[in-house]
């Protein structure tokens, strides 16, 4: 049996291409409830059927910081699983609205990178993630600068 490979080496990540992740996660209600709990999110538009009816989307929408972290954690296989840390985020956008039984799908281009300047055996990768749903319509995109390590 072959060991699974988690993450890419700094060296396997190329300027302008794109990866299609091959995790998604559709989201229920549970999650979303178990998320507002955890985080102490307990705004109506995200737990009360009857409140989130009478605003502007009419239903229950998902935490934003739900699909955020669904959104890292989908990429984490591909880009991420040979970090050595996470150094940034940046420019997290909501970009159409969450709701509850949407599936999430990401796809993130490598914006560039450079080796690091005090340590030969890592390098520094900056990628944008776009998080879409099950019609193609892009939510949320975030920016992120990830210390990867090199190959020995």
């Amino acid at each position: 049996m072959k060991q699974s490979i988690l993450g890419l080496y700094y060296e396997d990540f190329e300027v302008g291409s794109e990866i299609h992740h091959s995790l998604s996660k559709t989201i229920f209600e549970s999650d979303n409830n178990f998320f507002s709990l955890l985080t102490m999110n307990h705004h109506p538009v995200h737990t009360n059927m009857d409140y989130a009816s009478k605003n502007q989307h009419g239903r229950i929408l998902v935490v934003g910081t739900l699909v955020f972290s669904l959104a890292v954690g989908i990429t984490v296989p591909d880009i991420s699983g040979k970090a050595i840390a996470n150094l940034e985020y940046e420019e997290i956008r909501h970009l159409n609205p969450v709701f509850l039984n949407d599936t999430i799908y990401v796809r993130t281009r490598i914006l560039d990178k450079r080796e690091s300047k005090s340590k030969s055996d890592r390098g520094i990768i900056y990628v944008e993630s776009i998080a879409y749903n099950q019609d193609g319509v892009d939510v949320l995109s975030f920016k992120r600068k990830v210390l990867v390590k090199k190959r020995n």
